[in-house]
């Protein structure tokens, strides 16, 4: 079995906010590192334990996110990528996994939502409003790889249920805010949505393993209970940008008449 997880930092247990956890000159970014590793090596363990043969981590930080030194060296790293999108998964992988994912933009109650940044209001694909999760779950099920599995804050879980039904999640905090916070600024949405209960690491790396375990199983077992994502062409993509740094809001449309990954970069 031949296995893709994508990580992020956002989603991650005890990484508590923007400022001081996840740019490179924060001053907790490497302890944050180390605890999306230790959350995706609980990954990995499951999954060896389960059959898989072949894993690899891609890195989806935007500054970096994996301790390369802490990583299980059983799994390959992946970073840098060919094209934005969807980062090499390809069609020889059999299933992609989540860990450390947050929610997507103007989520309540969500920890550190964004899509791609805070300047996003929301974006949609053929009327479907998606975020980081929601646009490389496209790109897999268009490659015929099944997202089986996602961990993040609970906000994220409920998203990648509602878009992947089937799909194991786990969650390892829970975001506090109320409201959508469509009417921020993008620097007064940055500083919007911190609060939230973790769960202590420890425990959050045994429910993701155990997770991950369910989910491997279940995808062995009757790989039919996950249901991937189908649309129809054409595709065609609307991004709502927020008031930036003195710019006012726009909105972005493309279209693509046969690859929803074509249409992510560009195309």
């Amino acid at each position: 079995m031949k296995a893709y997880i994508m990580t992020d930092l956002e989603g991650v247990a005890g990484v508590i906010n923007p400022r001081d956890y996840i740019y490179w000159d924060s001053r907790y970014y490497e302890t944050a590192k180390s605890l999306l590793t230790a959350e995706v090596n609980a990954a990995i363990s499951a999954l060896k334990e389960e059959g898989a043969d072949d894993i690899w981590v891609a890195d989806g930080h935007g500054y970096g996110g994996i301790q390369l030194l802490e990583l299980d060296p059983a799994a390959r790293y992946l970073r840098g990528f060919p094209d934005p999108w969807p980062f090499a998964l390809d069609s020889s992988f059999d299933v992609m996994l989540h860990v450390g994912q947050h929610a997507k933009a103007g989520t309540p109650k969500a920890h550190i939502p964004h899509t791609g940044s805070h300047n996003v209001i929301d974006l949609r694909i053929n009327d479907i409003s998606v975020g980081e999760f929601g646009q490389i779950a496209m790109c897999a099920c268009e490659l015929g790889v099944m997202p089986i599995f996602g961990s993040g804050d609970l906000a994220f879980t409920k998203e990648a249920e509602a878009l992947i039904p089937g799909i194991e999640t786990v969650w390892v905090k829970e975001g506090l805010k109320e409201g959508s916070g469509d009417e921020c600024t993008t620097e007064e949405y940055e500083a919007r949505n911190w609060e939230a209960i973790h769960f202590h690491p420890t425990v959050a790396r045994k429910r993701i393993y155990d997770g991950v375990k369910r989910a491997v199983k279940r995808w062995k077992e009757d790989p039919a209970s996950f249901h991937p994502i189908h649309l129809e062409p054409p595709y065609v993509f609307v991004c709502e940008y927020r008031p930036n740094a003195g710019k006012r809001a726009v909105t972005v449309t493309k279209r693509n008449d046969k690859s929803i990954i074509d249409l992510l970069n560009g195309k």
